[in-house]
């Protein structure tokens, strides 16, 4: 059975960084990419950044580009979301995604399988 654990989320000050982290387990030997989304109160759930299966290629949402960073370390399978210069509209619940492919996750297709999310708060 496939699971995502997040973790990392918090509150900070608007400019501030958080890092989230998230562990993946089950179904060995299953090359996949990963992802963030985040959606908050009153909004759809939207894309925020994805990876490839090794790393190389990355894939960020326009609202995010040159502030957040994704990575992976495949050994503890587990992806990495950087936050950097942190705004109030970025306060939401953060999910971390999986979709069976080697290739970038984007916003579609949906992925296979969530995590259950952690919150980011960002004050002014």
């Amino acid at each position: 059975q496939v699971q995502l654990v997040e973790s990392g989320g918090g509150s900070v000050q608007a400019g501030g960084s958080l890092r989230l982290s998230c562990a993946y387990s089950g179904r060995p030997r299953e090359s996949y990419a990963m992802g963030w989304f985040r959606q908050a109160p009153g909004k759809e759930r939207e894309f925020v950044a994805g990876i490839s299966w090794s790393g190389r290629d990355t894939y960020y949402s326009d609202s995010v580009k040159g502030r957040f960073t994704i990575s992976r370390d495949n050994a503890k399978n587990t992806v990495y979301l950087q936050m950097n210069s942190l705004k109030p509209e970025d306060m939401a619940v953060y999910y971390c995604a999986v979709r069976r492919t080697v290739w970038v996750m984007t916003s579609r297709p949906e992925p296979d399988y969530w995590g259950q999310g952690t919150q980011v708060t960002v004050s002014s």
